[in-house]
């Protein structure tokens, strides 16, 4: 497929085969995330690789035991990482300058950089993917895991294996959602209405209400999905986390 198909092609896949990913594939995989744009040409990431079927089985929990884990032969954990650049610094007496927000902010954007082509270089294998949102939840463990270091925080991971199903394409919104010409245009009533009506008219959707007891799919992001005591919760171990690592002091 081209680089386009693969990226208007793209599913989440939960489902794998046991299948390995031979090492060819893997390093060009890996080759792609390491081309991305990168803030400075400073490569402020690290990705670590999980293949070892047993460190997978030990990650699952950190995961919320979501078996694609375990199952897929790959689970890269992309971090921010200011740990080797300050190291270079401190070597070549550069004063450090990485402990604060916007050093953090920087490492976050290279490190979904780096993560984003390598999803796309997969998929143009034919392999699948999904990103785990549980990365940030259990940093600390994630950590203590991966034995990271001050300047290290994982941000995001990926699972890449070979498909064993074919989801449909998950629905979109209306490309006038998302994009504003010259300046932007606030939404009225009538365009949430609009932008929102297919999405919201869609069989899943309903059978999503329904399995929830809510009125609408709004209230099944914001009261089941993403609850605001959650929400609290996941922000103020994360931003411990980060803090603990180094980051914020100034």
């Amino acid at each position: 497929m081209s680089i386009l198909n693969t990226i208007l092609e793209h599913r989440t896949i939960r489902k794998y085969k046991r299948d390995t990913i031979s090492d060819d594939i893997l390093n060009k995989i890996l080759e792609a995330a390491s081309r991305g744009a990168t803030t400075g040409n400073m490569q402020l990431y690290s990705i670590i690789v999980t293949k070892d079927p047993d460190k997978r089985k030990a990650l699952l929990p950190l995961h919320f035991n979501q078996r694609m884990v375990e199952d897929a032969p790959v689970v890269l954990t992309f971090c921010a990482d200011l740990n080797r650049f300050h190291k270079w610094c401190e070597q070549r007496n550069a004063e450090k300058s990485y402990d604060n927000f916007m050093w953090f902010c920087n490492g976050i954007i290279d490190a979904v950089i780096a993560a984003q082509n390598a999803v796309i270089a997969a998929e143009s294998f034919g392999l699948g993917t999904v990103y785990l949102g549980t990365t940030t939840y259990t940093a600390d463990k994630i950590i203590n895991f991966f034995n990271l270091p001050e300047g290290v925080v994982p941000v995001t991971t990926v699972v890449i294996g070979y498909p064993d199903e074919k989801p449909s394409l998950t629905d979109r919104l209306p490309l006038k959602a998302v994009i504003h010409n010259e300046t932007y245009k606030d939404y009225s009533k009538e365009d949430i209405d609009a932008l929102y009506f297919e999405k919201e008219n869609l069989k899943q959707t309903k059978e999503l209400i329904v399995i929830n007891e809510v009125d609408n799919l709004a209230q099944v992001f914001v009261q089941k999905r993403y609850k605001k005591t959650d929400n609290i919760f996941f922000s103020k171990v994360y931003l411990d986390v980060v803090k603990k690592q180094g980051f914020f002091n100034q």
